[in-house]
């Protein structure tokens, strides 16, 4: 299902249109102006998955932004506006109709994950060494009640008598919410957040995950756009998910940029020559 057909971005002429009508000229930063318009990026059509491919500053992560910001898509963390990004909002046009429920999800939302995650299991973890060392008093301690307020009390005692010490940690407290690798935790962000016939706008999904964990979530990929009907926009550089099939992909890096097939990405071309040439040392180790 296509929800996104075509996205148009301000060209030079638009730009300088903008330009001649402020009242200042001299500015630090008119972002996202002239980040998209140096290289062209006027008009891009989409398929059910499409990438966007380049090098630092080559304006993929910038064009993701503005595509999300125009469709007004959900994001986790704050995104950090200038003040000329509404107006550079206003220059761009698209066709498509987005599901309610369609996202962006970036590094930043990842990280900011993980992070929430870490402190989550860290309290847990100090709530566990208190509650073992509560364990250990009730079981020493031959409780009585003397009256209607120590009621909890005697229900902890008599717990502790009754369980070992992990059934009565487990009963006092919820497990770790995870107990997992950065690239795990990272993983399951994307499946919790990725769901059926939606649009979704992925920057840089690679950080943060092993290539073991990215050949899982580009299967995950594959199998939302097949069976569940999601359209996803992917900024990216990595080998793996460039290489998702029936992908169409765009190359930042080009001037004017351009439409390439995977394999001829210089990312991928340089990969390809460093494995080639230690080919024989793959070959020794069968």
């Amino acid at each position: 299902m296509l929800y996104l057909k075509n996205f148009n971005f301000p060209n030079l002429s638009d730009e300088e249109d903008f330009r001649f009508n402020l009242h200042r000229t001299c500015y630090n930063s008119m972002y996202p102006f002239g980040i998209l318009s140096k290289n062209k990026i006027e008009n891009l059509e989409f398929k059910q998955i499409t990438i966007f491919y380049g090098g630092n500053g080559s304006g993929k992560s910038t064009a993701i932004n503005v595509i999300s910001e125009k469709l007004g898509l959900d994001r986790d963390s704050s995104f950090n506006k200038t003040n000329f990004f509404n107006s550079y909002l206003k220059l761009c046009s698209y066709v498509g109709k987005i599901p309610i429920n369609s996202s962006v999800i970036t590094s930043d939302d990842v990280f900011d994950f993980m992070i929430n995650l870490r402190n989550i299991n860290e309290d847990l973890d100090k709530q566990r060494k208190s509650l073992i060392s509560e364990y250990e008093s009730l079981k020493k301690d031959n409780f009585k009640m003397k009256s209607l307020s120590d009621y909890d009390k005697l229900k902890k005692s008599s717990m502790a008598k009754k369980l070992t010490q992990s059934e009565f940690v487990r009963r006092n407290i919820q497990e770790n919410v995870v107990g997992q690798s950065n690239g795990e935790s990272a993983f399951m962000y994307f499946t919790n957040k990725i769901n059926s016939n939606a649009l979704y706008l992925l920057d840089e999904p690679e950080n943060s995950l092993s290539p073991e964990k990215q050949l899982e979530l580009l299967k995950y990929l594959q199998d939302s756009v097949r069976f569940y009907d999601c359209q996803f926009i992917i900024a990216t550089h990595s080998p793996f998910f460039l290489a998702l099939r029936d992908a169409l992909i765009y190359d930042f890096d080009e001037n004017p940029v351009k439409i390439k097939n995977w394999t001829s990405l210089k990312n991928v071309q340089i990969l390809y020559e460093f494995f080639k040439a230690h080919q024989n040392e793959f070959s020794e180790q069968v």
